[in-house]
């Protein structure tokens, strides 16, 4: 007589795939969510340390800001950066735009009064208005204005710290950071690198 093996039940089946299920996701869990991220993490801090660490500035052993997260300077001696959306204080935690549509009234009215701060702020400048200083980013608290944005400023923070204009065009086109590869992004100015060139330029003088 041929001995027969037992079929599993529905319930042992289901239980099994069940249990299955469970140590898949465990697994996964643990690769993908915890071993994956430090691995990465770990050869970015030792290849990148710069970059894996937020890219930070510091001025002895005091960090006064991040290449990646704008700053909001108010003095007519510095250059100022793109409109935050994040608050006046370019909140890294609240990142993201405004949302607001081409025809929201609400933009359509800020973008006015911006356009009338910056007109009253920067009286000497010429040519048109760059768009950037009018209006946010899509992360709201972008640290790079573009070379135009920089050179409209150029009249009064040239006459807030008694320079020559040419001088300080000089000086903006020489932070003139470059499209990657010559074709991906835009050109741009970092606004604390070129504010910090600046405070240092005078302190040598």
């Amino acid at each position: 007589m041929t001995a027969t093996t037992p079929t599993p039940s529905g319930s042992d089946n289901t239980l099994r795939h069940l249990w299955t299920s469970v140590i898949y996701t465990i697994v996964t869990i643990v690769a993908f969510g915890v071993i994956y991220p430090l691995i990465v993490w770990g050869i970015a801090a030792l290849v990148f340390p710069h970059q894996a660490n937020g890219s930070l500035i510091t001025q002895g052993d005091v960090v006064i800001g991040s290449e990646l997260v704008g700053q909001n300077f108010s003095k007519p001696g510095y250059f100022q950066p793109r409109l935050s959306a994040a608050g006046k204080g370019y909140d890294p935690t609240q990142t993201g735009g405004t949302n607001y549509g081409p025809t929201s009234k609400k933009l359509i009215d800020g973008t006015k009064a911006a356009i009338a701060a910056l007109r009253k702020a920067n009286p000497d400048a010429t040519g048109p208005i760059p768009a950037d200083l009018v209006t946010s980013s899509a992360s709201g608290i972008d640290p790079d204005i573009s070379p135009e944005a920089a050179y409209y400023q150029v009249p009064r923070v040239a006459r807030a710290r008694g320079m020559s204009v040419g001088a300080l065009s000089a000086i903006v086109a020489q932070h003139v950071t470059p499209r990657q590869l010559g074709i991906l992004g835009e050109p741009r100015v970092n606004v604390l690198d070129l504010n910090r060139a600046l405070d240092a330029l005078a302190a040598v003088k």
